[in-house]
């Protein structure tokens, strides 16, 4: 793909001689860190840029690089939006590749759907490797509904609209990157068909069209911690954050997908969706993307942040990193 060319292309230009993240500092005491930003942000935005201020009082002189599609602020909020998935996290990799202080391997952290673009990375790349990938509110399992927006948010809307009128037809799947995340229970055999991200990160596709790469990787972590936002409104369902997803009913169009996770044990509140949490998933039963492995052998955090989507307090946050972020290299 042109495309494609083209961002790797500048990835290794811009990463080797103008990184937004200079890579000049003298090596440090504490293994790097790498943040990937959510929905709606920038890699240098006011709150991406105090996060890491509070992450090098906990650690100076700590390497820290903010991912960043463009180098421009707003381009790269753009790219939140509107962007192939795929070639996005090719361009990271690329990106990566370039700065010598990770080569010895990182820590990482994902705000949001940052943490699922992290998670793609270390499934087919991880070169510089992830030691310990922490993710706020990601949507492992997908969304069952496109998150609002705020009211004057023009681009959000625009972009949420497109999503919601056509989520899994080609255009859309190609540009808008919540439709490449958006799998509704209502329509599992369309979303295998069509979406090229997802699918491919969580290897639902049947053989011969599963990576065991995908599996060999993810399980090289030394902790893949998953924090889920008690007061999520944003993330359908939020336990997504967990590998969570909601149950298909039966009865549904897509109900005879050899796929889908039919008759297994459900969670369910009253007056709730049920809930297909972690363990229950295909996805982990046989280990697809050796997310089994990691449990099994205590290495996946299961934690939790009691308010609403990416309202992270100090007494959330600070403890997890303390406990996965900074270690000696």
């Amino acid at each position: 793909m042109k495309y494609q060319s083209v961002l790797v292309l500048i990835s290794a230009i811009v990463g080797t001689l103008a990184s937004p993240t200079q890579d000049v500092l003298a090596p440090s005491k504490h293994r790097p860190l790498v943040i990937w930003h959510g929905l709606g942000d920038s890699y240098d935005s006011p709150g991406i840029l105090k996060f890491q201020s509070s992450i090098e009082e906990m650690y100076p002189g700590i390497f820290i690089h903010s991912v960043y599609i463009d180098p421009d602020s707003k381009e790269d909020r753009r790219a939140t939006y509107y962007g192939n998935v795929n070639d996005q996290v090719e361009l990271v990799a690329e990106q990566l590749k370039h700065l010598h202080h990770l080569s010895g391997g990182f820590d990482a952290i994902g705000f949001s759907q940052g943490g699922q673009f992290l998670r793609a990375y270390v499934e087919r790349y991880n070169d510089p490797p992830i030691r310990n990938l922490i993710t706020f509110g990601s949507q492992h399992m997908g969304v069952a509904d496109i998150p609002p927006c705020r009211t004057h948010d023009l681009l959000c809307n625009l972009a949420r609209r497109a999503a919601r009128a056509g989520a899994y037809n080609e255009w859309a799947q190609e540009n808008l990157v919540q439709a490449q995340y958006y799998r509704d229970p209502a329509q599992l055999a369309r979303y295998l068909e069509s979406n090229r991200f997802l699918t491919s990160v969580n290897n639902e596709l049947p053989a011969p069209r599963k990576n065991a790469t995908y599996a060999e990787h993810l399980a090289q972590l030394d902790a893949l911690v998953l924090v889920l936002f008690e007061q999520d409104g944003l993330v359908v369902p939020k336990e997504s954050a967990w590998f969570g997803s909601y149950a298909t009913e039966d009865g549904d169009d897509d109900a005879q997908s050899p796929f889908l996770d039919l008759g297994r044990e459900v969670k369910e509140g009253e007056g709730e969706r049920a809930i297909v949490p972690m363990r229950e998933q295909s996805l982990y039963v046989e280990d697809w993307i050796g997310l089994r492995t990691l449990d099994e052998s205590g290495r996946v955090v299961l934690a939790s942040c009691d308010s609403e989507h990416m309202q992270l307090s100090v007494e959330c946050w600070q403890p997890l990193v303390k406990q996965y972020v900074g270690s000696r290299s």
